[in-house]
């Protein structure tokens, strides 16, 4: 069996042509469409690559032989996703707890928030982080506090800490949640969620303020998600009512044409 075989398959049951495919991962549309013909191998480094993309081992990629799959095999495979999302999968979460045995909040600092997303499940990273306490919040939940950097969040500002709730179950999200979404890529982001799982595995992030355009990341991407409890900041918010209707008339737009733009490519 080919590789090639079964990235055409995969492609085709995901509806993307292979330029959609080859700009999802950064390849060229040649050097993709080689694999595709086998013309060309890829590499084990793309071979890690396309193993994440399709959520797949590199072993099921390369021994399995799609062409015989019935529908069953692949409503098998096409749940896979849905086990990570609501969150049947463990995920590993370490944290901080008082001598009470009660949960404590973890602050994630600046100079952490770097190492955060590859430290997350590191007992001795979390151990290291100091904690804060807010006695009017649920014993029963998890928070954890996360530095806000640049100006995409308002009223949340520069140089504030979001205060978060861990989010077990992602399909249970709303749309237009904001979250505190720690991703392999970019880092620790926070926005607002639309959730487009059950159509394209994937959560649309839009930021409060218009100048910043929404943008997909895939679940294959996201470590994890924390929704939005409340905020510490030094900065009074100057928000005015009448500029947060117009921000969110805009931001209502930016989603309609991104997915607009998004179907026409189907």
């Amino acid at each position: 069996m080919k590789i090639g075989d079964n990235l055409k398959l995969l492609r085709k049951r995901a509806g993307k042509s292979q330029e959609d495919v080859a700009n999802d991962l950064g390849f060229n549309r040649s050097t993709y469409s080689g694999y595709e013909n086998g013309v060309a191998q890829p590499n084990i480094e793309n071979l890690i690559v396309l193993s994440k993309y399709y959520e797949l081992s590199i072993d099921v990629l390369l021994s399995e032989n799609f062409l015989g799959f019935s529908e069953k095999d692949w409503s098998n495979h096409d749940k896979n996703w849905k086990e990570k999302a609501n969150g049947n999968n463990l995920r590993v979460l370490s944290s901080q707890v008082s001598e009470q045995n009660d949960e404590l909040i973890e602050l994630v600092t600046h100079k952490a928030s770097a190492g955060y997303v590859s430290s997350y499940a590191d007992v001795e990273f979390i151990q290291e982080l100091p904690t804060i306490r807010l006695p009017f919040l649920s014993k029963n939940k998890k928070y954890r506090a996360f530095p806000i950097s640049g100006d995409s969040m308002p009223p949340v500002v520069d140089g504030s800490f979001v205060v978060a709730e861990f989010v077990q179950d992602w399909t249970s999200i709303k749309s237009g949640t904001p979250c505190i979404v720690v991703t392999k890529n970019d880092g620790i982001v926070f926005k607002l969620l639309d959730n487009d799982l059950e159509k394209s595995k994937s959560f649309l992030l839009v930021s409060t303020n218009s100048f910043y355009q929404p943008y997909e990341v895939g679940i294959e991407n996201v470590v994890e998600i924390w929704r939005f409890v409340n905020y510490i900041s030094s900065v009074l918010p100057s928000l005015k009512i009448a500029d947060n209707d117009l921000s969110s008339s805009i931001r209502s737009m930016q989603i309609d044409i991104h997915r607009l733009l998004n179907a026409n490519k189907s």
